[in-house]
């Protein structure tokens, strides 16, 4: 069996799990989210726990990604999906209003960033982004096409970075 999918997904309070042939639908407190199964992988629920099967080794890769998913799912929905941005740069700055976020990093127009569904954004401060959501994917896609906006360069580290994100500074030429 598939070491990832062998690990049981555990259901916090609040999480509900329907299985409908195929189609897996998780509800909590944040919201809702569904996932298709894929052919030959079934979902069982066991008291407070949910456990991924398959009929064939051919699907055994597939399981494991499955119950990786099953499990972004649930921590979306019971706690949700957190993704931090950082702007470096003088004159760098971002503001949040709606389904938008404005950018203003050293290009010649200020960018507008419209929002995917499901994601939300707010600004603590004029060079953090905090993208919140429930879907662990949406929310990290926007925040990669927020980042390559500007990208952080390697010389002064100037652009939009992840938080936890490291840049590998290079040392100017010698003459």
């Amino acid at each position: 069996m598939s070491r990832v999918a062998k690990n049981p997904v555990a259901l916090p309070k609040g999480v509900e799990v329907t299985v409908n042939g195929r189609d897996l639908t998780v509800k909590g407190g944040k919201g809702s989210l569904a996932l298709t199964l894929a052919e030959g992988v079934q979902v069982n629920q066991e008291d407070n726990q949910l456990r991924v099967a398959y009929d064939d080794d051919k699907v055994k890769a597939i399981a494991g990604t499955t119950r990786a998913l099953l499990n972004n799912m649930v921590v979306g929905v019971s706690q949700g999906w957190e993704r931090r941005l950082i702007l470096n740069g003088v004159g760098y700055r971002a503001k949040a209003d709606g389904k938008s976020v404005n950018l203003t990093v050293g290009l010649s127009h200020a960018v507008d960033f419209a929002l995917p569904e499901g994601v939300s954004a707010e600004t603590p401060s004029q060079t953090e982004v905090v993208l919140k959501g429930i879907d662990k994917q949406a929310v990290g896609e926007a925040a990669a096409k927020i980042r390559a906006v500007r990208p952080p360069e390697p010389y002064k580290g100037k652009g939009i970075r992840f938080a936890d994100e490291n840049i590998r500074r290079k040392e100017a030429k010698k003459k």
